[in-house]
Order: structure tokens, then sequence, then C-alpha cells
């Protein structure tokens, strides 16, 4: 058993942020480069987003065998292998002489990413105790929220002045910095065990999540009548529910879904799933609405988002010591409360809505996410025994790119269906400013769907309870 009352959490805390921040900026300093890419490869918009489609994907499959990978090797191997096949695929990327390489070189930094964000927040779990764990998890918080937030509008600046490989450029320095720090400061903190490996398992894990992943990206890329879109997410759906039969029967399962008989975990589960639902896609209705209907450049309408990723960043850790001081309560169900009045917000926007007036809803949406995440994965986690950690945090992290593609593809789907119901009522459906009012049509009815998921994860937060861990009740025997 690993002694874990000596160790310094500080440099570990500091290895591991730095990991994450090069991972989770990395993850939206591509949105604005698509079109500098388009025209540097002579691509279409199809192939390119393959950029993103590719990367989401890989990180979707990889992610549930991480639980496995934990039990396997130390903190030290996964993370240095992490990162370094991170730092592999950024240069990869940045030296890409063709686009079928520079797609090799996301894949390989998504096999990274894949691998880094169950281990980070599992070795949170495991180094701090659960009265602390809060303000730890609000530390990452602040790091997963800012560094996306922060990158469009980076993307814009490198992309109107500098060649799109300095968005590669700029990581590798980061990502060199977070190995060394590792290798210097990072300790073993799991045990490994080394379980059976059941192949079948990871190849119907595979199957599954990848293919859900694949089919709802591209039914959100070009809709549900293109062939096989819900072939795909059959197959998919039919080798998932393999797969859980499969773990259930297991003994040493690679995702252990037993971690759902603990109530509490199994709420917090599927109030990420469809909060994650909402964030994913607001995320991508917003920049469509200021770019498509009030005519903003990419580079401003990530300077429009800016302040409310900054006030989310900011917010992760203060949410994260409100959480150890008061519990999970206080902080969801007013933040869910927030995000729903946000959204409802949403719906009301038009070509007439002032940039400033969308910066406070997003600023309010935002804060209202803060008070949400960090407080509800917490509070699910500290519901689980030590040795389901790892397979918890797989499981939300599982949950939360899944729940991004499914979420994106509805909302553009309705969107698209309302955009085309606005335009099939009027006299001249080709004219521009038909088309742009089409537009704002469509993008609130996405919100109002929005609303809708808003309102069912409030109904679900209000049955949330902070309990006792079974580490507290362990002690107290």
């Amino acid at each position: 058993m690993i002694d874990l009352n000596n160790i310094r959490r500080g440099p570990i805390m500091l290895a591991l942020i730095i990991g994450m921040f090069v991972a989770a900026l990395n993850e939206t300093l591509m949105g604005n480069a698509l079109p500098a890419l388009m025209q540097s490869f002579d691509a279409s918009a199809a192939t390119v987003q393959w950029l993103s489609t590719a990367y989401l994907l890989v990180v979707g499959v990889l992610v549930p065998i991480t639980a496995i990978l934990q039990q396997w090797f130390t903190t030290r191997q996964l993370f240095l292998s992490a990162m370094g096949l991170f730092f592999i695929g950024t240069v990869i990327s940045a030296v890409s002489p063709v686009f079928s390489v520079l797609l090799i070189g996301r894949i390989i930094q998504a096999l990274g990413t894949g691998m880094l964000l169950p281990l980070v927040m599992n070795v949170i779990m495991t180094i701090y105790p659960p009265e602390k764990r809060g303000g730890a998890m609000g530390m990452l918080g602040l790091v997963v929220m800012f560094a996306p937030a922060i990158g469009p509008t980076i993307s814009g600046l490198i992309v109107d002045g500098l060649s799109w490989r300095w968005l590669f450029y700029l990581v590798i320095p980061f990502a060199l910095i977070s190995i060394f720090v590792g290798a210097a400061v990072l300790k073993n903190v799991s045990e490994v065990t080394k379980p059976r490996i059941d192949f079948l398992s990871i190849v119907l894990s595979t199957i599954g999540f990848g293919e859900i992943v694949y089919g709802f990206s591209s039914a959100g890329e070009h809709g549900w009548a293109v062939p096989g879109v819900i072939w795909t997410i059959a197959v998919g759906g039919v080798a998932l529910l393999l797969f859980v039969w499969r773990q259930l029967k297991l003994e040493q399962p690679i995702m252990d879904l037993r971690a759902f008989r603990y109530p509490t975990f199994a709420l917090v589960a599927v109030l990420l799933f469809v909060l994650m639902m909402t964030f994913f896609s607001s995320a991508i209705m917003l920049p469509m609405f200021m770019q498509g209907v009030l005519l903003i450049t990419a580079f401003k309408s990530g300077l429009i988002l800016l302040p409310g990723g900054i006030v989310n960043g900011v917010m992760a850790p203060i949410s994260g010591k409100l959480f150890d001081k008061f519990g999970p309560r206080i902080l969801i169900i007013p933040g869910l409360t927030i995000a729903v009045i946000s959204l409802w917000q949403f719906t009301r926007f038009n070509e007439a809505t002032s940039t400033s007036f969308i910066v406070s809803v997003h600023i309010a949406l935002m804060i209202g996410i803060a008070l949400v995440m960090m407080p509800a994965q917490t509070t699910g986690l500290n519901q689980l025994p030590r040795n389901l950690h790892p397979h918890g945090t797989a499981i939300l992290n599982t949950l939360q790119q899944v729940a991004g593609a499914i979420g994106t593809a509805l909302y553009i789907s309705i969107m698209s269906g309302g955009q085309k119901q606005y335009l099939s009522g009027v006299s001249d459906p080709s004219a521009s400013s038909e088309i742009t009012k089409g537009l704002a049509a469509g993008i609130n009815n996405a919100f109002w769907f929005g609303v809708i998921v808003a309102l069912i994860a409030l109904g679900i937060g209000l049955f949330l309870r902070k309990g006792k861990s079974p580490e507290h009740e362990q002690l107290a025997e």
C-alpha cells in the first residue's frame, strides 16, 4: 500500500495542471484556423472538419480504457507517456507537409489527451482527502475551463498575423515544460495490480463509443439524411449494450459499472451528461449566431466569448472551496437555475442583439456552469470507494465526450430544421436578409431545446445530497 501521508501535493498538482492546460488549450485552438487550413491544403470544409471530429473520436474511444491502464502502469509512466504522445503529435502537426500527416498528428495528440483526462482526476481523488477535494478539483476546473476559453482568441490572433503552424509551435514548449516538470516532481500514487485484460471488452468499447461519437458527429456535420448515420449509431448502440453486459459479468472489468450502484454517483453521471450536452452545444451555437447573424468576424466572436471563459475559470476554484465548506446543493441548485435563465435569454437573440448583451448573458451561463461542474463531479466521485475511483473518472469523462457529440448533433439538427421551416414561409427564401433571420430562428429553437435540457438537469440536481464517503465511514468505524 502506498503511503500518501507524506506526499507533497503542491508539486504534483503543478505538473498535472500544466499538462491539463496544454491539452485543454489545444482543443479549441483549431476552431478559427479551419478556413486557413482549407486554403493551405486546398481541402473542403468537410475534409478539414476531420481534424476536430477525429480528435473527439479518439478521445472518446480511449478514455474508457484508461481505467485498466491505471492499474497496469504507474502514475509517472502514464503521465509521461500521455504528454510524450501529445508532444510527438504536436511536432508532427507543426511540420506536416500534407493534410493526411496533419490528421495523423492530431490523432496522436488525441491519444495523449485521452490518457491524461481521467488520470489527472484520479490522482486528485487519490492524494486529497474527501474534505479537500473540492478545492483541488476547483483548481483543475480553472485550467479546464479557462484554457479552452482563450483558445479561439489566441488562434484568431495567430491566424490573422502568422501561419497556422504557429498554433502548434506555440504548444510545443508548454508540452516540453509539462514533461520535464512531471519527470522531476510527479510521484507514483496508485497501486499497480495488473488485472487480467479482457480484449473483447476493449473491442466492444472501441466500436461502441467510437461508432456513437462518429455517428452523432457526422449527423451534426452533414445531417440525419446521410446514408449510414443511423446505421453507425445503431451498430455503436448494440456494441455498447454488449460491452455493458460483459462488464457486469466479468470479475475484473475494464470499466467497472458497479459504480452506478452508488445512487449519488449515478445521479451525477446523468446530470453531467445532460449538462455537457448544453455546454458543448452552446459553445458552437453562439459563434454561429455571431458570425452568421450579426456578421461578426471569427476573431471578434472569440473576444466576445473571452470574458465568460475568464469568469468561469476564476469561479472554478471559488466554487471548489465553497463545496468543501457547504456541500453540493448550495452551489449546484443556484448554478443550474442560472444556467436555465441564461439559456432562456439566448432564445431572445436576433439580428438586433447587442454584443454587450451577449457578453453579459454568456458570463452568467459560465458562472452557472462553474457552480455545477466540479462540485457535481467531486460529489459523485466522493461516494465511490478508492478502488472504483479510476473507473468513476473514466465513466464521467467518457459520458462527457459522448454528450458533446450527441448534443452538438441535436442542436445543429434543430437549428437546421428551424431555419428551413422559417424560409418555407417567406416569399423570397434566397434573400440574404431572410436567410439571416432564418438562421436566427433556427438558433432560437436550438436554445429552447437547451432550456428544456437544463430544466431536466435542475430536476436531477434537486435529488443530490452530500452524504459520507466510504473513506469517512471507515475512519468512523
